[in-house]
């Protein structure tokens, strides 16, 4: 929307500046998954949900269950930094308990809207 200055110079023009707003775009979102294998127990990864991405014990039995039963599930919706943050932190804990446990990134294919909040929640597959 213009802006009016005030007549300061006294011939009779009329001076416009144009604000801008500058918004921001929400982050691209990745999904987090978690990957089934036949040699981690389900206890270790009930804890790594519990631990890495701050799940209920019920919530991370429920998903690891689901993960056990399909091959493969969402742990949760993150930033690219977060995401792989996230997986790297798993993939450390699986070394260092010496067993094959999988957490990769993909990109999120949504309508592009998402929460953005970053919080992990968009784990709908679960159910």
């Amino acid at each position: 929307m213009p802006h009016f200055e005030d007549d300061q110079q006294g011939d009779g023009k009329v001076l416009t500046k144009t604000k801008t707003k500058t918004r921001l775009a929400r982050p691209r979102l990745y999904k987090v998954l978690l990957h089934n294998d036949d040699f981690t127990p389900r206890e270790f990864v009930v804890m790594v949900l519990q631990h890495v991405f701050h799940m209920t014990e019920s919530d991370a039995s429920r998903l690891m269950l689901y993960v056990h039963k399909n091959g493969v599930g969402v742990v949760g919706l993150y930033p690219f930094s977060v995401a792989e943050t996230k997986v790297a932190e798993v993939g450390s804990l699986a070394q260092q308990a010496e067993v094959p446990l999988l957490c990769t990134i993909e990109p999120d294919e949504g309508d592009g809207k998402g929460d953005g909040d970053g919080d992990g929640s968009g784990n709908d597959d679960v159910n």
